[in-house]
């Protein structure tokens, strides 16, 4: 046994009777230095409450990047729990300026490869788990999903809506595979509200409140709540500047020691936490 696997039976071992939220605090609690790094920044106990999150629900979550929130929810939605990976599709990731055909080739293989490093956070207790990319989801997950999270995961499916209809078709098929009534959590940089609209496109990284509320609004969701315990007021970006300027990312601070301090100083993004609902009847 491997440690990693020791670890994710003593998690099974631990929830026996326990609350939901004891469950994610034994999680959270055990999860490796640098994710528990973000927890002051990115609240994954508000959020997940504030989303209705529970064991045993089915859960699609959006563009799940490295991770971070998906080794917390696959072992959190336990063993009658599902959690669905969508990823960006195929012919978006050629708008990105970094990516090669090195990179497709590898991409192209992201549902099988996904699934199984994703597998490896089940330990003895942890959801199903199921992949697709968006503008091609499976008929099969229609109307089978509680609650849709977009997590940091809006600002690029925005920036490429007029050339790609992305932002269209993944508000579409987060419509489709919910339940009626289904929650979508939305975590995302904010820009303010006095900055240029063509700056807050999703290509910085930030899109407005209002943006989002109406975009949701118009593929059918009912907007049900907000929260500001993602806010971080220090975050004040110029026109200049690109939301990855800030931890984890430090993209513009190279080795400049003085202004990764500033940047560490202010720490990660700015983000409004929004709730839509699915509406119960149609």
């Amino acid at each position: 046994m491997t440690r990693f696997t020791a670890v994710l039976a003593l998690i099974a071992g631990a929830f026996g009777t326990a609350t939901a939220n004891e469950r994610l605090q034994t999680i959270l609690d055990q999860q490796p230095p640098e994710v528990q790094a973000r927890y002051a920044f990115r609240n994954p106990v508000k959020t997940l409450e504030f989303f209705g999150i529970e064991p045993g629900m089915t859960v699609l979550e959006a563009l799940p990047g490295g991770g971070w929130y998906t080794r917390i929810l696959v072992p959190y939605l336990g063993a009658d729990g599902k959690l669905i990976e969508a990823d960006y599709s195929m012919d978006m990731w050629p708008r990105f300026s970094f990516v090669g055909e090195e990179f497709l080739a590898e991409r192209a293989n992201w549902v099988r490869d996904w699934t199984e490093q994703a597998r490896a956070w089940q330990g003895e207790d942890g959801a199903e788990i199921e992949a697709f990319v968006f503008g091609s989801m499976p008929e099969h997950l229609a109307g089978t999903a509680d609650a849709v999270l977009f997590i940091r995961a809006l600002h690029n499916l925005a920036r490429f809506e007029e050339v790609g209809s992305y932002l269209s078709t993944a508000l579409a098929e987060a419509y489709e595979i919910l339940k009626p009534g289904g929650i979508v959590g939305v975590v995302q940089h904010e820009a303010r509200v006095d900055m240029p609209d063509d700056w807050a496109d999703g290509s910085r990284g930030y899109l407005k409140k209002s943006f989002l509320i109406e975009r949701f609004e118009a593929a059918g969701f009912e907007f049900v709540a907000e929260a500001d315990f993602n806010a971080n007021p220090k975050d004040r970006p110029t026109v200049d500047d690109i939301v990855w300027r800030l931890p984890p990312s430090l993209a513009t601070s190279g080795e400049n020691p003085e202004l990764r301090a500033e940047m560490e100083a202010i720490g990660e993004s700015n983000r409004m936490t929004l709730k839509f609902r699915k509406p119960a009847s149609e």
